[in-house]
């Protein structure tokens, strides 16, 4: 989980720098969505289990609150590479690491 939050943070950040011209840290607006990201990972009923959000079966956001997450990880998502590539690398491994997990029980996972 702290990953995950780790990569969301980064991500807000890129976001928030580049359309809000946000260089001392997060504006209101980015700071409210990242503490809003934390709670929900912190609740999330599969832990470290956790599963991509686009693949769960459980809709954590509201569809407002989806759509700006969604905005900020289409634009951040590309830009992580460079600017956090060791991040990146290990968001991706373990992505990977649970999609093999995934596949290996019996039905997948429901």
């Amino acid at each position: 989980m702290k990953q995950e939050i780790e990569t969301a943070a980064r991500m807000i950040e890129i976001f928030c720098r580049d359309h809000h011209g946000g260089k001392d840290g997060l504006c209101r607006q980015c700071r409210d969505l990242l503490d809003e990201v934390k709670k929900r990972l912190k609740k999330c009923p599969f832990k470290e289990d956790k599963p991509k959000c686009s693949q769960c079966s459980i809709y954590c956001y509201p569809p407002k609150l989806r759509e700006r997450i969604r905005a900020v990880m289409r634009y951040a998502g590309p830009r992580m590479i460079c600017r956090h590539p060791i991040l990146t690398m290990r968001h991706h491994l373990n992505k990977k690491r649970r999609n093999i997990d995934e596949a290996a029980l019996p039905g997948g996972r429901t």
